[in-house]
């Protein structure tokens, strides 16, 4: 029966196409064989900027929701607005202490071993991180247990111990870090370009032994009491959950959490540095770091998108960057060259520009930087080079977004930094908007490399000539 039920459909379907007695159908020409890449046609690139669900608790709490059931786990991220920029010039590093201690300080009335037991037995990732402008928490686990870990990070939120022997642990591993911090040469580059940029204002601070020592319980008892509140936590979850109950839940563990008037984190003003100079630590090394760096820019910036394209064309595109090409592609001077501007989320960011390259070849890499970094002021780019520059930038931006939690928290820290409304929606349009001419001003604007500080870690006995031949004072680095 099967069968004549197949033959029967197969004998409408030819009478069905020969109906009319019209022709057999001519076969399509065969389109031209391809022979290069450029010939195969691709769509235009379409991205919509996926959908958060926000709202607000009574008692101030923001959040932001996204369901998502493909997997039986719930991520959880909270930021409170208060981060590092607040330690005292007399205890830097509090801020890491805090964040430390406050992971593994127990909470509520749970001890600090009973808390590892329990995120254990969860299988539940916990950790906690601070950075210039914000605490940040973090918890992972399976959407089974969200009751238990929901009423935990409660605990962590409002009821923190932080457990006086897990604060001295959490400060030896400070202290050890500090006695290693000249191992590396990039560290110490590094901490020496920030105090220049920055002074001595909390951005260009680093901890010593002495500032991490002065940090008692009473501090971290006292950071929490004046930022951790209501109103001034920022909640985003994603995942396998049901919307009614986790707002339920959320109310019952954080909605009697009492709103209190508190003074939001302070920002000390940033002045640039007074003058360029050369900091130079000799140091018994094959090779030499160096880094160029000068005041940057925030996220208000009227030409941030230029300064984007600008620098992917500088530094930031890799193999495709002028810095990269020139230095390793053309002369095989270092491994690793490029520049990046790190916008500043609150507070204007750093430009640096770093190499690493052979003892004998370290002034030579440092001219060749400032000729193209020169380049870049003088003359207009290429429209190939603005081209991959814009498509290589748009193209990348759909990266942001690749599973609901960083989608979720992408949302909460736009909204935490006070980005506009189209920041995500309008990115495409503001990056092709830009042209040769916009990046040569954000060029002039942005990029000063006669005044920019040079810091180089490497052996000056190996150096083809004096480094005063570069112009600039030299002044040495004196490691602690």
């Amino acid at each position: 029966m099967k069968r004549f039920n197949y033959l029967l459909l197969l004998t409408l379907l030819v009478l069905t196409a020969c109906r009319g007695g019209k022709p057999p159908a001519v076969p399509p020409t065969e389109p031209a064989p391809l022979t290069r890449p450029d010939q195969v046609a691709t769509p235009p690139l379409v991205f919509k900027v996926p959908v958060v669900e926000t709202l607000r608790l009574p008692n101030g709490i923001r959040l932001y929701l996204k369901e998502d059931h493909e997997l039986p786990l719930v991520e959880v991220t909270v930021m409170i607005g208060a981060g590092d920029i607040g330690d005292a010039a007399a205890k830097v590093g509090q801020g890491d202490l805090f964040a430390a201690t406050l992971r593994s300080g127990g909470a509520g009335k749970r001890a600090p071993a009973e808390v590892d037991e329990l995120l254990e037995q969860l299988a539940a990732d916990f950790s906690v991180g601070m950075d210039s402008y914000a605490t940040t928490l973090s918890l992972s686990l399976q959407s089974a247990d969200l009751e238990t870990g929901m009423a935990l990070l409660a605990d962590f939120l409002r009821r923190p111990a932080f457990a006086g022997e897990r604060l001295e642990l959490a400060r030896r591993q400070q202290l050890e870090g500090v006695r290693r911090q000249n191992d590396e040469p990039q560290a110490i580059a590094a901490r020496a370009l920030a105090k220049a940029i920055y002074g001595d204002h909390p951005l260009g601070r680093s901890p010593t032994e002495a500032t991490l020592t002065a940090v008692n319980r009473d501090d971290l008892l006292d950071f929490h009491g004046r930022y951790f509140h209501p109103d001034n936590t920022w909640l985003a979850i994603s995942g396998d959950f049901d919307r009614i109950r986790l707002l339920t839940l959320l109310l019952d563990t954080l909605g009697d959490w009492p709103t209190v008037t508190f003074v939001p984190q302070p920002l000390p003003a940033v002045t640039a540095p007074a003058r360029p100079v050369l900091l130079l630590a000799d140091r018994d090394l094959p090779q030499s770091v160096i880094q160029f760096g000068q005041l940057g820019i925030d996220k208000s910036a009227p030409d941030l998108e230029a300064v984007r394209v600008m620098n992917y064309i500088l530094g930031g595109g890799g193999f495709n960057s002028r810095l990269m090409r020139e230095v390793r592609s053309n002369r095989g001077l270092a491994y690793s060259v490029h520049s990046y501007f790190q916008v500043g989320r609150r507070l204007p960011g750093p430009f640096i520009a770093q190499s690493e390259t052979k003892s004998a070849s370290t002034l030579e890499v440092v001219q060749l930087m400032r000729q193209l970094m020169a380049e870049m002021r003088n003359r207009p780019v290429t429209a190939a080079e603005l081209q991959l520059a814009q498509e290589s930038l748009v193209n990348s931006f759909v990266f942001a977004f690749n599973n609901s939690h960083e989608v979720v928290t992408q949302a909460q820290r736009l909204d935490f930094y006070g980005y506009p409304a189209d920041y995500l929606s309008g990115f495409r349009e503001r990056v092709m908007a830009v042209t040769a001419t916009t990046v040569l001003a954000a060029a002039r604007e942005r990029l000063q490399p006669e005044a920019m500080t040079l810091v180089v870690v490497g052996r000056a006995k190996d150096f083809a000539a004096p480094a005063t031949t570069l112009g600039l004072p030299v002044e040495a680095i004196v490691l602690p």
